[in-house]
């Protein structure tokens, strides 16, 4: 029986880090403290940041990309599918994907696309390769990358955007195996009720040049709901795969926030250590932070081949993804 497995994972982020106090002076300036809300809410410390004309999420996603394939041993050529996920995508025409097959000098047999489901991307994007690698006997190796440029739609006047963004990129490698391992199942949860409350560009594409279009729209919103359908979907996913969290070795959950993480894990009574938290060094990235947690917990040596990892995140407006997959 064929399965669809983790071959490799690689990230690559700026140079640049901010830790909290550039975020507590500026926000000082305009008479607020945000000290309770970067250690209590966000779980901040520092972040990654794009401070060039250079840099932006394609780049980012060539770089992480070009490492994924070194560690894999592969070349762009060995590629049947290439995914580009993002929610800052640099271009609409050509898309980015395409264009990181020029970058990887991918053969001509070679599929490319682009998806964006806003911070789930990453993850649905890995769920659905997997599905169509199993269904399609010709797919047999997959580029996912996964790249927000999160800082290029920051409002300097919101700490839940500016204070909380980091900008990084991570590439995964699927690939096929005759090995009991890899991709289990997945479950989502759609709520559209909060469509209307990020919008970006602020005013929408066909308005792009309006000066006021500038940054990401933040209307606030209770996050809270999202919880008791998360709780729900993670229990549902565990039980219809016959596990419980004591089979699971990690979770690699939604950066977003450590005040989410934390109800999560106390709702589950989650040991400390199955927790991949790297929000503290990152900052939030968007459509990657599921898999930056997975590479850091990888690197760390606190997730192996073998286990079986839970991730969880959202995306906004809001669409939530769950997935099971042994690493």
């Amino acid at each position: 029986m064929e399965h669809i497995k983790i071959r490799d994972i690689a990230i690559y982020h700026p140079e640049t880090i901010r830790d909290n106090e550039f975020y507590l002076q500026h926000f000082k300036k305009q008479g607020r403290d945000i000290t309770k809300f970067l250690d209590k809410v966000l779980g901040r410390k520092q972040r990654f940041v794009i401070e060039n004309n250079e840099e932006n999420s394609l780049t980012m996603a060539v770089e992480s990309s070009k490492r994924v394939l070194e560690k894999a041993q592969l070349t762009g050529k060995d590629l049947d599918l290439i995914v580009f996920s993002s929610q800052t995508p640099e271009y609409l025409a050509t898309t980015n994907a395409l264009q990181l097959h020029r970058a990887l000098q991918a053969s001509t047999k070679t599929i490319t696309m682009d998806s964006n489901a806003n911070c789930a991307g990453m993850t649905l994007a890995i769920d659905q390769a997997a599905r169509y690698m199993l269904s399609n006997p010709r797919i047999n190796t997959v580029l996912i990358v996964g790249s927000d440029y999160n800082t290029l739609m920051s409002n300097p006047e919101e700490e839940i955007t500016y204070a909380n963004f980091g900008d990084a990129s991570c590439a995964v490698i699927l690939e096929k195996t005759d090995e009991d391992t890899g991709f289990i199942d997945s479950i989502y949860f759609t709520d559209s009720s909060t469509y209307d409350k990020t919008y970006f560009p602020r005013h929408g594409l066909s308005k792009m040049f309006n000066h006021e279009n500038k940054g990401i729209q933040w209307l606030p919103f209770d996050g809270d709901i999202a919880l008791p359908p998360a709780y729900e979907m993670i229990e549902t996913l565990l039980k219809r795969n016959n596990k419980g969290t004591e089979d699971i070795g990690a979770f690699c959950l939604s950066q977003f926030s450590i005040s989410n993480i934390e109800r999560i894990q106390e709702h589950f009574s989650i040991a400390d250590e199955k927790i991949m938290y790297i929000g503290d060094r990152f900052g939030y990235t968007g459509t990657s932070s599921p898999f930056i947690a997975l590479h850091e917990g990888i690197e760390a040596g606190r997730i192996k081949r073998g286990d079986t990892v839970l991730f969880w995140t959202i995306g906004g407006g809001y669409q939530m993804v769950a997935m099971l997959l042994t690493y």
